[in-house]
């Protein structure tokens, strides 16, 4: 059972970050994985007054605030037309509609969850997070670091246009997922990102060769399950109640190679 003692509406980030800092204290998010813990909380510390539900379109990029929800990204239509419909394909099988409208996309993401399909997601686009005192980094770089006591603050997806897929498998709707794949093609290169491996998720990129071919859809069926083949080999994978490592490696391999198709297609569909 969570056991919290106090509780403090923050009333701004650095007060926030300061509370934060002393062992037992914890960031709030949504309160829905946290709630289901047995952690004892000395001090919850709640954002939700500091503006930072909102989701903002500029001309190079789409600010997402720590406190948005899910449900928020799942209906945003920058975000869809950007991703491709990639971001709403990616947290649309979590749970339920009301269980997305009070998760949010800081407490998705800060978490760095093995199961996360958000991160996933995420790790496909060109996405940076903007920490309070660590500032503005790439994604896949905040992936890799330790978790300390820096706070969130908000998503940043540059509009990177391009051709971007998510897929996942699940043994029943709304649980976890087995295996989530994203693949991408776009100015930064061609990649493959698969999660749900038990561990975090992680990005192999795809030689230059690869993503002209597909681009221009010049690769065969059995080129790309080849392909797909080889890449899944080479990510680690884990066993747990939901399914054994290799089974995990087999499904990893036929989600990608039907990535990589629908890649194909689309840079067909982008040439004519």
């Amino acid at each position: 059972m969570l056991k919290i003692k106090e509780y403090v509406k923050a009333e701004s980030l650095e007060q926030a970050y300061e509370l934060n800092q002393k062992r037992g204290n914890r960031i709030l998010g949504g309160m829905l994985w946290l709630k289901m813990s047995n952690a004892r909380i000395h001090t919850a510390i709640d954002l939700s007054g500091l503006g930072l539900g909102r989701i903002d379109e500029t001309e190079e990029e789409i600010r997402i605030g720590c406190m948005a929800t899910l449900r928020e990204l799942e209906l945003n239509e920058p975000l869809e037309r950007i991703s491709q419909g990639l971001v709403r394909e990616s947290v649309k099988h979590i749970v339920g509609v009301q269980f997305r409208n009070l998760a949010t996309v800081g407490g998705s993401l800060f978490g760095r969850f093995g199961f996360s399909d958000v991160l996933t997601g995420f790790l496909a686009l060109d996405t940076y997070v903007e920490l309070y005192k660590g500032g503005i980094l790439p994604l896949r770089k905040f992936v890799e670091m330790k978790r300390d006591n820096d706070i969130l603050v908000r998503v940043i997806v540059r509009k990177t246009y391009g051709n971007y897929v998510y897929l996942t498998h699940r043994n029943t709707k709304t649980d976890f997922p087995v295996l989530t794949v994203a693949v991408s093609s776009d100015s930064r290169g061609a990649r493959a990102v698969v999660g749900a491996r038990t561990q975090k998720a992680v990005c192999i990129a795809l030689p230059q060769e690869w993503k002209c071919r597909l681009d221009q859809g010049n690769c065969s069926g059995k080129e790309l399950q080849e392909l797909s083949k080889e890449l899944a080999g080479e990510i680690p994978m884990g066993s747990n109640l939901r399914a054994s490592a290799g089974y995990r490696r087999h499904l990893a391999g036929v989600l990608i190679r039907r990535g990589l198709l629908a890649l194909q297609e689309r840079g067909r569909q982008d040439a004519d």
